[in-house]
């Protein structure tokens, strides 16, 4: 049973291809998760309430807006088959272990990002007002740098392309890992803010200190709450919104990106957090879209896949404004869910070790540094720049050529009538999607 009322209106970007990436058999980064979620968002019916687009794919000449051209290129260029060939690249990029290259990197990298900034797009030009790309988030990716199983930061990008129609953009980041790429990319400007709720001390990437508050124009302009082991919903939300509604009052964006990133719930096989999808997680959602402000929905990580599928899905019904049934409905991953079947996850048993004392002094103390912020900056805009995936003139070198995209056959992206079906049908009655067990994992192809 699913109830509704007057729904927002929602961009959803997706494309079928992400799922047939595959980091590597014993590698904890599972692109299969977002096909996961794609598959139990239709399967809710959830798909009917949102405007489907399948994601123009970033060009290398997008994704220079932020990273180093020699990077990109080599993200372009390098394979499995030609790693050899590149082994100074690799170590001096931090490709490698964590970072793996593996078949179809470079695709993987467009569709990723081009979500992000397709989204960004839409919002722009008011065509929507929440765009969600589950396949984003990847907030660890730095200029020049792989990092925390991330390549390309397209969070930057979708930042990057919402500067150019707002004056100040919001970054809300509740990863457990803290958002240390996106944070770094702004850290000396006032125009973009960033904010980020995350596990702080011996973890993954260290950084994300309560008095890391940026510097120079930016001093002041990046929020950081670093926290223990085993926060819980209700200790997690007492930080959380009066914190975002500090910001949100004294920062007044123009637009909001929120990366959702599922591995700061209970259970995350790299995790150590204790929040339920239903209240916790997914309140930090609602709560963001009651401002009523544009905003960018994106994943981010999460590595206990079918609570990652759980998690996302619950969070495109909350903002849709519908209630989903909390009995998952038949779909292609269904054993998956077992034993109880249930959208919703329970808390594990686990000690907070966040004092009421340390939340409370913490959170003051945050509270204090934006009070010192001298009202919201302002910015005297000139001529807009165009949207990123529209081009002049066509460019790129031959070697490798990119398609160049109209406006007119980006909106003809959009999924056609029949094309999306409850239980992601195609025409041919193939539902196109890849059985695990018949996945072949060492070449990333369906097996005979």
């Amino acid at each position: 049973m699913m109830t509704h009322t007057n729904r927002p209106r929602v961009s959803y970007f997706y494309d079928g291809d992400i799922g047939n990436f595959y980091y590597g058999q014993s590698h904890p980064m599972k692109p299969h998760r977002v096909k996961m979620t794609h598959n139990l968002l239709l399967n809710y019916g959830l798909f009917k309430y949102m405007t489907c687009y399948r994601p123009h794919l970033c060009t290398a000449q997008e994704m220079s807006k932020f990273h180093a051209d020699e990077y990109v290129d080599f993200l372009k260029r390098i394979t499995p088959d030609n790693m050899n060939e590149y082994s100074k690249q690799l170590q001096r990029f931090n490709v490698g272990e964590d970072c793996p290259v593996f078949d179809g990197l470079w695709d993987f990298c467009r569709i990723s990002s081009g979500g992000s900034v397709g989204g960004a797009v839409k919002l722009n030009h008011g065509q929507c007002d929440i765009a969600v790309n589950w396949a984003g988030g990847l907030h660890h990716a730095k200029k020049a740098e792989a990092s925390g199983f991330c390549f390309i930061n397209d969070i930057v990008l979708g930042i990057l392309e919402l500067l150019k129609y707002h004056s100040r953009v919001l970054y809300i980041d509740i990863d457990i890992h803290h958002g240390d790429g996106v944070e770094e990319a702004f850290y000396t400007t006032d125009r973009v803010m960033t904010a980020s709720f995350h596990k702080y001390g011996d973890y993954f990437p260290g950084t994300g200190a309560v008095t890391d508050i940026g510097s120079g124009p930016g001093r002041g302009y990046a929020v950081n709450f670093p926290l223990d082991d085993g926060i819980d919903d209700d200790n997690f939300l007492r930080i959380f919104k009066p914190v975002m509604h500090k910001i949100m009052d004294t920062y007044r964006p123009g637009a909001v990106v929120l990366q959702c990133g599922a591995d700061s719930l209970t259970g995350d096989r790299l995790g150590c957090f204790n929040l339920t999808i239903e209240n916790g997680h997914s309140k930090c959602v609602d709560y963001m879209k009651g401002f009523n402000v544009p905003l960018l929905v994106l994943g981010g990580g999460g590595y206990t896949i079918k609570n990652v599928a759980r998690c996302w899905t619950y969070e495109t019904g909350t903002l849709l404004d519908m209630n989903i049934d909390f009995d998952i409905p038949m779909n292609d991953y269904f054993e998956y869910f077992g034993p109880d079947y249930q959208i919703n996850i329970p808390t594990t048993p686990m000690t907070n070790l966040n004092t009421y004392d340390y939340l409370e002094k913490t959170k003051t103390q945050i509270l204090q540094n934006l009070s010192e912020i001298k009202g919201a900056p302002s910015v005297q805009f000139h001529d807009v720049p165009p949207d990123m995936p529209i081009y002049d003139s066509d460019d790129e070198e031959m070697e490798y050529p990119d398609v160049r995209f109209t406006r007119k056959v980006i909106e003809n992206m959009v999924e056609k009538p029949g094309e999306l079906y409850e239980n992601d049908r195609d025409n041919d009655g193939d539902d196109g999607s890849i059985e695990l067990d018949a996945f072949d994992h060492n070449t990333n192809r369906m097996q005979d």
